[in-house]
């Protein structure tokens, strides 16, 4: 049998990053912590807390900890059912969760926030390219995520959430400055663009999709969702930026299309582990919702 009070304290040591951290939130003395650690570790032949400054899992202790993610949820759906096993020493179930950067900023917060009113389960969001995401389910990390992969992962649920509307778009005066003979393939090739990491490709299948080239383009790598609007604001590349963010800026004029009427549309899809299901009803509800209104 799993010594889950060891096999707690690592999933609470990663979740605080210290010993310390963890030892506090289960009220007993660090070398206690240590010394279920250890002995879980002696038992199963492997190390799983990666000791520093955080503490971090192990490949090994990242299976665990998700053990104790899915053991957690089922726990807290039983006592919503039978509230008298409830003691009132059990810890908020923290949930493991990937989505894409500009789904953070534009629509997925009004989920998160809507979910935390009505439920005391903490989220820990890691964030990764829209066309990644689902790496994040296949290798077990996360319970759910927010993907443009159309592909059910293995032991997965997926629902279709609608398509994020980018526009490839630039300040003005950007646009006078490297497009002053038309925007084309060659131009593209000495206008600065912004890109938010070596993932984000939005740009090179924006290009493609218009003018049926991939041209190499110039880059100012920006991983920020609101920095990557205000650089464009102020001149410094174009980017493709999510229309829902970007919907007064177009209306006033400070960013304006380089080529009108070219939208890039991306298909975003919820997937959530089956075992996750149903302690994520809620939250799945409300990104729904939430998507519903953000997404066309």
């Amino acid at each position: 049998m799993l010594d889950y009070a060891a096999a707690r304290a690592v999933a609470l040591i990663v979740q605080a990053g210290s010993f310390e951290g963890a030892a506090h939130r289960l009220g007993v003395t660090p070398s206690a912590i240590s010394q279920r650690v250890r002995h879980l570790e002696e038992r199963l032949g492997t190390v799983l807390i990666q000791r520093g400054t955080p503490c971090l899992a192990t490949a090994q202790g990242d299976w665990l900890c998700r053990h104790m993610e899915k053991l957690g949820m089922l726990e807290a759906e039983l006592m919503q059912h039978l509230p008298a096993l409830a003691d009132g020493t059990s810890l908020p179930v923290s949930v493991h969760i990937a989505v894409n950067a500009d789904s953070l900023g534009a629509w997925f917060l009004q989920a998160m926030a809507a979910f935390g009113q009505q439920n005391n389960t903490l989220l820990d969001i890691a964030l990764d390219d829209q066309d990644h995401t689902s790496d994040w389910l296949r290798r077990g990390q996360v319970s759910a995520a927010v993907t443009a992969d159309a592909r059910a992962v293995q032991g997965c649920h997926i629902q279709f959430l609608g398509k994020m509307r980018y526009r490839a778009t630039a300040s003005p005066a950007y646009v006078a400055r490297y497009f002053a003979d038309g925007i084309t393939p060659e131009a593209l090739m000495r206008a600065p663009a912004l890109r938010f990491n070596r993932k984000d490709m939005l740009q090179q299948q924006w290009a493609k999709q218009v003018f049926d080239a991939a041209p190499q383009l110039p880059t100012h790598w920006l991983p920020a969702v609101q920095g990557f609007v205000d650089a464009a604001r102020l001149g410094i590349g174009w980017g493709m930026n999510p229309e829902v963010l970007i919907a007064d800026d177009l209306a006033s004029g400070r960013l304006v299309e380089l080529v009108p009427q070219t939208p890039l549309d991306v298909p975003l899809y919820w997937q959530v582990s089956r075992l996750a299901m149903d302690g994520l009803a809620g939250l799945t509800r409300q990104i729904r919702a939430a998507a519903a209104e953000a997404l066309i």
